[in-house]
């Protein structure tokens, strides 16, 4: 948001024509007063049970973020923003009030225990000099092991320190550190519970819902054993080194270490290769790579798992559609070869909407989509396939090996007349989530963005 600021100076002595008064010259100069930036999101969801569980759950709430960043200052800039959530209230009793309405409910656009609540998410200095780039403070992460993970009302939040340098031609190196984190809404879903390991949320993302931000260790694996005793899981976080190169045409790699002391080391590596057919259509081979091995003292057990991916994509002018494999191993260790993401990062070629199991020790999966982009329109239309061979020594229901599936779409509309606004509509409809586990899910989203 800038203004424009005039400067006039009236001349204090009176020229002798007429007595009139000579008027200075007016001066306008351009005053940079920084920018408001945000968003407002207003989301609904409708989830139905069917199975083993037989419920219907729906949400409906407003919010999003709005925040403040500073004019540039010889490369020094900050910015904080607040975030929060509202319910609103398409059910009689509030979900914090009676237990049994609660199952009405759909927990993933609220806070710990259903409640609305409001935070500085954002508060951050930004250094730029040169090639290099320092930001420190409260901010959002993007990175494929620890991230936003922005699919329900608030994205997951960080407090780290994040260096990059682009000296070397068309190479950017990042080394950062996370302190801490607060879970989005989307954790709820998973409540501290096994699962969430393997989905982006630790065992102890209850304690960092609703804008507190907590340890990194304990955000991962809790503060309590199974008999509800204290266990102290705090680390020192998590150190993060990365490189990206695109020097040779069509190649994208780049390769990324978390050290995430005293539990794991992990290596994510990332490439991408693009081959132009002609002027409409092109090719694109992708392959991925996780693996994880157990650090320091250990406090999450023995850790060494696998993950390898890869996929092929095609375009034709607006349209495009991909298949993707991914399979992970098994082993003896504490965490059975399944692939440990308790930080929000889910960079997953075969992840569905809402199944992540590709990430199961001892599974097979793949996944087809078909995306049309219609830009002229402003339309975005997507439909998808996924399916899950889990193995046995999957987390979720260890000892037993089933297939789980997912189909869904979802469609984008950027509205011409308004900018910044978008209008979502999306479903997923898993089967055999677990065995007798199926449900049908419906999702509308409005983003104002500014």
């Amino acid at each position: 948001m800038k203004k424009t600021l005039v400067l006039s100076v009236i001349a204090s002595t009176m020229i002798m024509a007429g007595g009139d008064l000579a008027p200075a010259p007016v001066v306008e100069a351009e005053a940079d007063w920084g920018e408001v930036f945000g968003q407002s999101r207003t989301f609904y969801i409708d989830r139905t049970y069917m199975g083993i569980v037989n419920n219907n759950r729906n949400s409906l709430a407003t919010g999003g973020y709005i925040g403040y960043k500073t004019p540039d200052f010889n490369g020094l800039t900050a910015a904080v923003a607040a975030y929060g959530t509202f319910n609103l209230g398409i059910h009689d009793i509030t979900p914090v009030q009676d237990a049994g309405t609660w199952a009405k409910y759909d927990p993933a656009l609220y806070g710990r225990g259903g409640e609305n609540y409001a935070f500085i998410g954002q508060a951050y200095l930004n250094y730029k000099f040169s090639n290099t780039n320092i930001k420190a403070g409260r901010m959002r992460l993007d990175t494929p092991l620890a991230g936003a993970d922005d699919a329900r009302m608030l994205p997951n939040l960080f407090e780290s320190v994040v260096v990059s340098n682009t000296d070397i031609e068309n190479t950017t190196l990042i080394a950062g550190h996370v302190f801490r984190e607060t879970v989005g809404t989307f954790g709820n879903i998973y409540n501290g519970g096994a699962l969430g390991l393997t989905s982006g949320y630790g065992l102890g993302m209850q304690e960092a819902l609703s804008g507190d931000f907590v340890n990194m260790g304990t955000v991962a694996l809790g503060s309590k054993d199974a008999n509800g005793n204290f266990v102290d899981n705090e680390t020192s976080g998590v150190s993060v080194l990365a490189a990206v190169y695109t020097g040779i045409e069509g190649l994208k790699v780049q390769a990324w270490d978390y050290i995430a002391w005293d539990i794991l080391n992990a290596v994510y590596l990332d490439g991408d290769y693009t081959i132009a057919v002609n002027e409409a259509a092109k090719v694109k081979l992708s392959a991925q790579y996780i693996n994880e091995q157990d650090i320091g003292d250990r406090l999450a057990g023995s850790v060494d798992t696998n993950y390898i991916a890869g996929k092929i994509t095609g375009v034709y002018n607006d349209f495009s559609a991909y298949a993707a494999y991914s399979t992970t191993g098994d082993s003896n260790t504490d965490t059975g070869g399944n692939v440990i993401t308790p930080w929000g990062g889910m960079p997953a070629y075969t992840q569905g909407m809402v199944t992540r199991h590709q990430f199961f020790a001892n599974t097979d999966a793949w996944k087809v989509a078909a995306v049309y982009n219609l830009k002229e329109y402003g339309v975005k239309a997507v439909a998808y396939y996924a399916s899950f061979d889990v193995g046995l020594g999957n987390i979720y229901v260890p000892d037993n090996a089933w297939k789980a599936t997912e189909s869904g779409w979802d469609v984008t509309y950027k509205v011409e007349q308004v900018e910044g606004l978008s209008l979502r509509a999306r479903a997923n409809y898993p089967r055999d989530f677990k065995e007798g586990l199926d449900w049908d899910e419906y999702r509308i989203i409005a983003n104002y963005n500014f």
